[in-house]
């Protein structure tokens, strides 16, 4: 069954908006799996914009479900990620100016880099994945490199799904058949909602995990945090 992993960087974004500690990320994360989470997920970038590299301190010890870090894998945040040990690293390639995550890696070109990082993290008993574009020959690359897991970037499927849902499925599910062939886990990110989380479910059952910030915050302004997770576990188990 699909895990449902929460990125609480929004909330980290508000917090830091005016300083101290409200919202109270910790809290958000544990009452995140109280609520049926089966998984936190971060993403410290360079600038601490939202989670800070004390926050990832803070919430590891604390956190019982999956804890996944993820970021561009540069000294600091693979010395941070030594340190803490989470359950699963994230490789992803963004600029430290990036808005947010714009791409997935080049399995091909980037190979001895990603091998190197995942041999390092490997060894430490963490479970990694690297973020990638939907393109079958980025997860035959990502296995060459001794990735344990892929992660597909869903923002052209959320872009395109309300236009055609059945065409925008196309390459992700091409990829998911390839990933799965290569004996890598699966998961996915980027965009995913309540309108297209479902479908996507549905013709990529073997997607063992999905991590979702932006819009599960978003939606919890509106419905309550309790009741967003609780409908996205539903959107999730239905299948």
């Amino acid at each position: 069954m699909t895990r449902l992993s929460v990125n609480i960087n929004k909330i980290a974004l508000l917090r830091n908006a005016r300083g101290g500690n409200m919202p109270d990320v910790l809290k958000a994360a544990l009452d995140c799996e109280r609520f049926g989470a089966e998984g936190i997920t971060v993403h410290p970038r360079p600038d601490e914009r939202h989670i800070r590299y004390s926050d990832v301190r803070t919430i590891r010890p604390e956190v019982k479900t999956e804890f996944n870090i993820e970021g561009n894998p540069t000294g600091s945040f693979c010395a941070l990620v030594c340190e803490v040990v989470p359950d699963q690293v994230t490789l992803v390639p963004d600029a430290p100016d990036a808005l947010t995550s714009n791409a997935g890696w080049d399995t091909v070109r980037n190979f001895s880099f990603l091998k190197r990082t995942c041999e390092s993290f490997k060894a430490r008993g963490i479970r990694t994945s690297i973020f990638i574009d939907p393109d079958p020959k980025m997860a035959e690359g990502a296995a060459k490199c001794g990735a344990d897991r892929v992660e597909l970037y869903t923002a052209a499927y959320a872009e395109q799904y309300a236009a055609d849902r059945e065409k925008a499925i196309i390459p992700y599910l091409q990829t998911a058949i390839a990933a799965r062939d290569l004996g890598l886990g699966l998961n996915a990110g980027h965009d995913l909602s309540l309108e297209n989380l479902a479908y996507f479910i549905k013709t990529i059952p073997w997607t063992d995990e999905v991590s979702i910030g932006h819009a599960l915050i978003c939606d919890a302004l509106y419905m309550g945090l309790e009741p967003t997770i609780k409908e996205y576990l539903a959107q999730i188990q239905n299948f």
